[in-house]
């Protein structure tokens, strides 16, 4: 006779949270900064245990530095496009082979290009790296490949509303003509000259100095031969640093609306220009806009969504860039709708302002940002992801170990204070595009 012995079970009381631990701080790993032979800066980033690594050239190329509008966007994607000895389908093999991976990232601020791979694979990606930021040949026919792929892609999303109402929405707060309010056009697009291209690229990929981020598993070997390959280029020690443009910036109007009379949804877009990350209230502003629409238990989704069922979704956010920022709420409503959304955004809006957060809402904030902010930070990657915005926004070393203090250390009078000082409704812009 056989006897079957189940071990006792536990049953799990789902009345009851389960613990947790509140996070009070994290340290980032720090990043070594060395010279490469000819100037070249090198950050590096040594974590993990698997031998892969991520290379990325961060140039002072992106919108910021265009002199024609799209000019920035062409230049980087045609690199890989072909060279003086090689062509886009060998470039593509060259990576193929060794298991790499190349993106090419082009923001307003910067452009890079940025490669994974084995760290053993190192002496056989660097070369075509090199050979991309220095011999670009922009072939025709890929050329007309690409301003034919961009204008198709820029009609698609032209056509969704909430895109439009977000470059609409930057375009009121900063003008067109500046970069953060800039967007690309059909006409830019089709008028863009591959001459217009190749004098970006020559003038602030191909000739200028720029900044190298490796991270992963990164040796002395590893750092030995990133300098045998681009620390040999010895036109970049003479050329000269990039220094930043100036633009003016020409606010439009308060409120925009496009009609869409084929469209039974408004795309809304409320708020106004901020500040970088530098500013004194930045940290403070983050946890008033994660009160405000930041995450799912937020008021803004628990008014609009789950009482009224005005919207699948709403969310504000705060965005900081090199030279400036804003501050947005974003939704999509039926049209019928969009009168009472936008006036429920300015109610929560002022009650901000007005009524002391409960405090254990303002916890719950707090908990929750601290828990997002360590668990963005899972790779080498993800820190070399941080370490990037302290590196190009000038910010001071302990920046992010100063993120969760100081979410922690916002009272309930700091977020009325931050919201009546920096979200005036009379300052705010609304776009609506579809219709009200």
């Amino acid at each position: 006779m056989s006897f079957f012995f189940y071990p006792q079970t536990m049953i799990l009381d789902r009345t009851v949270a389960p613990p947790f631990r509140v996070i009070e701080s994290i340290s980032l790993p720090p990043t070594d900064t060395l010279m490469l032979d000819n100037g070249l800066p090198l950050h590096v980033v040594n974590i993990g245990d698997q031998p892969v690594v991520r290379l990325e050239c961060m140039f002072e190329a992106g919108v910021w530095s265009e002199a024609k509008p799209g000019a920035a966007h062409f230049a980087i994607k045609m690199l890989t496009e072909g060279t003086a000895t090689r062509s886009s389908a060998a470039i593509s093999e060259a990576f193929d082979r060794v298991g790499a991976f190349i993106e090419m990232k082009n923001t307003f601020d910067q452009a890079g290009v940025v490669v994974y791979c084995l760290a053993r694979f190192l002496p056989e990606v660097l070369p075509i790296v090199q050979e991309l930021l220095t011999e670009a040949a922009f072939p025709p026919k890929e050329w007309d490949d690409l301003r034919n792929i961009t204008l198709q892609n820029h009609r698609v999303d032209w056509e969704k509303s909430a895109h439009r109402a977000t470059a609409l929405f930057r375009e009121e707060i900063y003008g067109p003509e500046h970069p953060y309010g800039r967007s690309r056009t059909e006409e830019s697009i089709s008028t863009m000259a591959r001459e217009d291209a190749l004098t970006h690229y020559r003038a602030n990929i191909q000739q200028a100095k720029y900044r190298i981020i490796l991270s992963g598993k990164v040796g002395r070997e590893e750092i030995e031969t990133v300098n045998a390959f681009l620390g040999k280029d010895a036109s970049r020690a003479n050329a000269a640093e990039p220094t930043a443009a100036t633009f003016p910036i020409l606010p439009g109007q308060k409120a925009s609306i496009v009609e869409r009379p084929e469209s039974i949804q408004s795309s809304i877009r409320l708020g106004k220009r901020l500040f970088t990350r530098q500013h004194p209230d930045y940290f403070q502003m983050l946890v008033v806009s994660e009160i405000l629409g930041g995450y799912f238990g937020s008021r803004l989704m628990k008014n609009i969504r789950e009482e009224k069922g005005l919207t699948y979704g709403i969310s504000s956010s705060a965005f900081a860039f090199r030279q400036d920022g804003y501050f947005v709420v974003g939704t999509d409503v039926k049209k019928d709708f969009t009168q009472q959304t936008l006036d429920e955004i300015r109610k929560e809006i002022m009650i901000l302002q007005t009524v002391p957060v409960p405090k254990e809402e303002l916890q719950t904030v707090k908990n929750f940002l601290a828990g997002e902010f360590a668990g963005s930070l899972n790779t080498a990657f993800d820190v070399a992801d941080r370490q990037k915005i302290l590196i190009t926004d000038d910010l001071p070393a302990d920046f992010f170990d100063r993120y969760i203090r100081q979410i922690h250390a916002t009272t309930v009078e700091d977020i009325m204070t931050i919201a009546q000082k920096h979200l005036a409704l009379e300052d705010m812009t609304e776009v609506v595009v579809g219709g009200k």
